[in-house]
């Protein structure tokens, strides 16, 4: 008898979440099939099958389980089931001939008008009625055999009762808090109180970057088959910004300054079980091409659930884009150990005076949240003023200044 136990999948992960089987239990299993899917602090992850049997399920979906502890066990002694393909074939050779079947299908269609259950909502009322929080079960249908109809939800949302029944409900519903969710609210509690965290905003004019998104868009996509997008200034303006504002890029940790010389870009990723942060390594020697390429890689991992421990691990510094989801502005709080995060927000139109003019310009809300026990005030807003410099004069990330002002010395 085989032993299907939870592994050790990293040094700081002792327990995990037996999120769902992959498989039933009784099955027939190959060698290195997913049997079941775990979830730790940072991701989820498939546990293969270590021999080919059948496999008898220990634990239970949804139980918290130490590293080490036993899941399934998978008898390696018991024979393959008989692969039946041949008699698919058959059956598909059977099945063939079926002409005179739509026939009979026809004859009994009108059965299927009356087959309709009183109160059963056709598609358009039922959206309506699901929406509205309202049961079918409590509206009286007028439609053909009681059915109810678009304008029978209607009348039902619109009048708030239902065959003298109230249409909101006080029902609650209990559901067991996410392992990931556990631990996103646990690191941020613990940043809010264990930093000297501070927010100090700015805005951008983003008249420029989105000049030459509208001219250079459609040729860079087509070049690199990846779009220009706003992440990839941001963050080439970012490296930039912390090769000038070094503390900005630091770790407090064993009441010891650690400085790094690199910049490691974590990209706050929404995802169906929650916010995660991937990280873009060494993003200060990537162009903007490959800038793009990463974030939509570490995007596309977050949305199917692929994302490793090694894509979460480690970044110095974090940007996030709540502009995405329309906010126009906020205070993102510090991801932990790191010791800044940059807010984007949404892009905005306002009248700006340029040159002693009033103009309409692309504008954007900008929040850099620091903790003031390695970054000083003066910092802060010294390295939020570059990345907005950087982003308002694109032409200056070439170089990493103005080209006048190198040719100049000045």
């Amino acid at each position: 008898m085989t032993e299907l136990r939870v592994p050790n999948v990293a040094e700081s992960i002792t327990e995990v979440t037996l999120s769902k089987f992959l498989v039933k239990e009784g099955d027939y299993v190959e060698m290195d099939q997913p049997v079941c899917e775990v979830e730790t602090d940072k991701a989820s992850q498939e546990l293969p099958a270590p021999k080919a049997g059948i496999v008898k399920f220990v634990a239970s979906e949804g139980d918290d389980l130490k590293v080490g502890a036993l899941i399934a066990t998978i008898d390696e002694t018991a024979t393959a089931p008989a692969k039946k393909e041949a008699p698919k074939e058959e059956v598909k050779k059977a099945e063939a001939p079926k002409a005179e079947v739509k026939t009979e299908t026809k004859v009994a269609a009108p059965a299927k008008t009356e087959s309709y259950a009183s109160n059963h909502p056709s598609p358009a009322a039922g959206k309506l009625l699901s929406e509205g929080g309202v049961s079918a079960k409590d509206v009286k249908g007028t439609g053909v055999g009681g059915r109810v109809t678009k304008v029978d939800a209607l009348n039902a949302l619109k009048n708030k009762t239902q065959g003298g029944k109230k249409a909101f409900s006080r029902e609650e519903k209990v559901e067991k808090m996410s392992r990931l969710r556990k631990t996103i609210s646990d690191r941020l509690v613990y940043s809010k109180n264990s930093t000297a965290m501070l927010t100090t905003f700015n805005e951008v004019d983003m008249t420029n970057i989105n000049a030459v998104r509208a001219k250079y868009g459609e040729a860079f996509k087509k070049k690199y088959e990846v779009n220009l997008g706003m992440m990839s200034f941001f963050t080439k303006a970012v490296c930039l910004a912390l090769e000038k504002f070094t503390a900005v890029n630091a770790y407090i940790e064993d009441g010891n300054f650690v400085y790094h010389d690199y910049c490691d870009i974590s990209i706050a990723v929404s995802t169906p079980k929650g916010l995660v942060v991937p990280v873009i390594r060494n993003a200060e020697s990537l162009t903007l091409a490959e800038i793009e390429k990463n974030v939509k890689a570490l995007a596309i991992k977050g949305r199917d659930g692929l994302l490793t421990m090694d894509d979460m691990s480690g970044g110095t510094f974090t940007i996030t884009n709540g502009g995405v989801f329309g906010s126009l502005m906020s205070t993102p709080i510090i991801n932990p150990p790191q010791s800044a995060i940059l807010g984007m927000h949404k892009v905005q139109e306002r009248p700006m005076v340029i040159d002693g003019k009033i103009e309409v310009r692309s504008m954007m809300y900008v929040a850099l949240s620091y903790d003031h026990r390695i970054i000083d005030g003066k910092e802060s807003v010294g390295f939020l003023v570059t990345v907005k410099d950087y982003l308002e004069n694109p032409h200056k990330m070439l170089l990493g200044a103005d080209p006048i002002d190198l040719l100049l010395e000045m």
